[in-house]
């Protein structure tokens, strides 16, 4: 590993802090990529740093239960609730009460008891089957990886933790936003395809990025959110001296099982 912020080519950087005696599975590597996957631009930047302790990769998985609404328990919810529970015979006790009946058989029906019998029968049964409770697969958004990056100084605040921290806010934010209005836009986008992005589109997305560590390898992916502590000790000149970055990575789309064999395995990974 080349000390950071010497090139190891003449086009290739490595931004970053000196970790003398670190593993180099250790230390995390973030490029910039094309949408499919690979190193992106004449001069290859990387950032290099090592992640502190509790960063994540994470999946979400959107499973449910689409069969609930169709059992009995939820077209008449109160009333099967009493059946189930046993508190419908005392309602009708209550019943009976208000209208100052002495027993059940006057109320006029002799089949009261019967009634009651079988409503008795109601008790401790659910309409919760197998079939309305399963759950069916409805996607996932991309997977993402908490991570939170270590810079400090070793001879040069300014090359070591200023330079690396800029980079990775350049590839986060937007890399052009326009700042011309339509009707200045469309007057001076010119003619043909080329015309009608610059007047309808007239910004860039930032940049994507592949990120590296240990063994595993996700590109492209997109930095969702990115703090830097403003608090951070800092040298005569105002350069930080030392500080840690949280990141939040994403996967450009979803992943899959064939993805996952690629990702936890040494080398180069595109989704696509």
């Amino acid at each position: 590993m080349a000390a950071p912020g010497q090139g190891t080519t003449a086009d290739q950087q490595i931004l970053g802090s000196q970790w003398l005696g670190l593993s180099d599975h250790l230390i995390a590597k973030i490029y910039p990529v094309d949408n499919k996957g690979l190193r992106a631009g004449q001069e290859q930047i990387e950032v290099h740093a090592p992640v502190t302790a509790g960063g994540n990769m994470e999946a979400t998985l959107n499973w449910q239960s689409p069969f609930e609404q169709s059992s009995p328990d939820s077209k008449a919810p109160a009333l099967i609730a009493m059946l189930q529970s046993g508190a419908l015979v005392p309602g009708m006790n209550d019943f009976y009460s208000f209208f100052g009946w002495k027993s059940k058989s006057t109320s006029g029906n002799a089949d009261v008891g019967t009634i009651e019998r079988n409503i008795k029968k109601f008790e401790g049964r659910t309409g919760i089957t197998k079939l309305n409770s399963t759950q069916i697969f409805t996607g996932m958004p991309p997977i993402k990886i908490n991570v939170s990056l270590v810079f400090r100084a070793f001879s040069d605040p300014k090359r070591e933790v200023a330079a690396p921290l800029q980079q990775l806010w350049a590839w986060a934010l937007p890399q052009k936003l326009s700042g011309d209005s339509l009707v200045a836009r469309a007057a001076g986008g010119g003619d043909g395809i080329d015309g009608a992005i610059n007047s309808m589109f007239p910004s860039v997305a930032p940049q994507l990025i592949g990120f590296q560590y240990k063994q595993r390898t996700l590109a492209p992916m997109v930095i969702e959110t990115i703090g830097e502590p403003i608090d951070a000790p800092i040298d005569q000149d105002g350069y930080y001296t030392e500080i840690t970055i949280p990141l939040t990575l994403a996967t450009l789309t979803a992943l899959d099982r064939d993805d996952l064999k690629k990702i936890m395995g040494p080398g180069s990974y595109s989704s696509n």
